[in-house]
C-alpha cells in the first residue's frame, strides 16, 4: 500500500516528552497539522513544538487525557477530529516501565504497566480507527522488548509482546479497509524515561539491552521515519537491533537461549564476586 510520506494530520500520544515529542516536532517540520494527547500539557512544550511549524497555518491541539481511560480519549480525539480532521496518522507512544527481577515486582506494578502499554495501545486504536478513512495508518509503538525477553523485564516484556500480536491482529482486520497498521520496535532509545530507569539497571540487563544498542533520540526519529515513509509494516530503528530481532527469530531457540543465559551468568557471577 502506497502512503504519502508527510500525513495531512499527526495524533500522537505521549507527545510532552520523549519519542512522542520529537515525532510530534519532526511532522510538524514536514506541515503536518498535531493533535497532542498526555497525561501533562505543558506549555513551554507545546511553544517550543509550534515553533516547529513548516507554516503558521498548521494547527497544533493539545488534550489532557490519560491512555488507560478509554471513554476520556476516544472523547479528546473526536474533539481533535472536529478541531483539525480525521488522522491520517495515528501513533501510540505513551507507555511506562517497571523493572525489576519477577520476586521484587509487586501486582500492582506489573498491572500499571500493562494498562498503560497493552491497555493504551488498544484504546487509543480503538479511539482512532473510528475515525480513519482508507490510506491512514496507525503505528504501535512496541519495543525491541516485544521480541526478546529481558533480565527484570517481566511486566515490560509482557506487556510488549501483547503490543506486537494485538497490532498484527489489527493489521489483518483493518487492510481489507485500506487502513494500514505498523509496529515500531526500537532498542533502546536515549529518553528521559531510560535515563532514570539506567541509575538502577540490573547488570544482567544492561548486558542484555547492549546486544540491540542504545540510540540516540535522533537517530530513533530518523530510522522511524525512514520506515514509515516506506511503508513498511515493522519498523526496527538501528542496525544492531534489525539483527538481535534476525537471530531471534531464525537461530534455534536452544542457541539463544544458551547465548543469553552465558550473558546472564557471567553478570551474576560479577555481581557475587563484587566486580562492577
Amino acid at each position: 500500500m502506497a502512503h504519502s510520506k508527510t500525513p495531512r494530520t499527526l495524533f500522537v500520544t505521549g507527545g510532552m516528552s520523549g519519542l512522542g515529542r520529537a515525532l510530534a516536532a519532526a511532522y510538524l517540520r514536514r506541515g503536518a497539522h498535531l493533535a497532542i494527547f498526555d497525561l501533562t500539557i505543558e506549555p513551554d512544550v507545546i511553544h517550543e513544538l509550534e515553533s516547529s511549524r513548516q507554516s503558521d497555518s498548521q494547527q497544533l491541539v493539545a488534550y489532557q487525557v490519560n491512555v488507560t481511560d478509554a471513554i476520556a480519549l476516544a472523547s479528546a480525539v473526536q474533539q481533535a477530529v472536529d478541531a483539525i480532521g480525521d488522522p491520517e496518522l495515528a501513533i501510540n507512544c505513551a507507555g511506562v516501565q517497571r523493572a525489576a527481577p519477577f520476586d521484587e515486582l509487586s501486582a500492582d506494578d506489573f498491572e500499571m504497566v500493562v494498562r498503560v502499554n497493552l491497555f493504551g495501545s488498544r484504546n487509543f486504536a480503538e479511539a482512532v480507527l473510528a475515525h480513519m478513512k482508507s490510506g491512514a495508518r496507525l503505528a504501535l509503538v512496541a519495543s525491541l522488548a516485544g521480541f526478546t525477553a529481558n533480565y527484570s523485564y517481566a511486566t515490560y516484556c509482557a506487556s510488549k509482546f501483547a503490543v506486537i500480536g494485538l497490532g498484527k491482529v489489527l493489521r489483518l482486520e483493518y487492510k481489507p479497509r485500506g487502513i494500514g497498521v505498523v509496529l515500531i520496535c526500537p532498542p533502546e532509545v536515549d529518553t528521559p524515561m531510560v535515563v532514570e530507569e539506567s541509575k538502577t539497571m540490573h547488570p544482567a540487563s544492561r548486558a542484555l539491552k547492549d546486544l540491540g544498542g542504545t540510540l540516540s533520540l535522533d537517530e530513533a526519529v530518523a530510522g522511524i521515519l525512514a520506515g514509515l515513509d516506506a511503508g513498511k509494516g515493522v519498523v526496527i530503528p538501528g542496525a544492531k537491533a534489525r539483527f538481535t530481532v534476525f537471530c531471534s527469530r531464525y537461530l534455534p531457540e536452544f542457541a539463544m537461549n544458551a547465548f543469553v543465559d552465558r550473558i546472564v551468568r557471567t553478570e551474576l557471577g560479577k555481581m557475587q564476586a563484587g566486580v562492577t
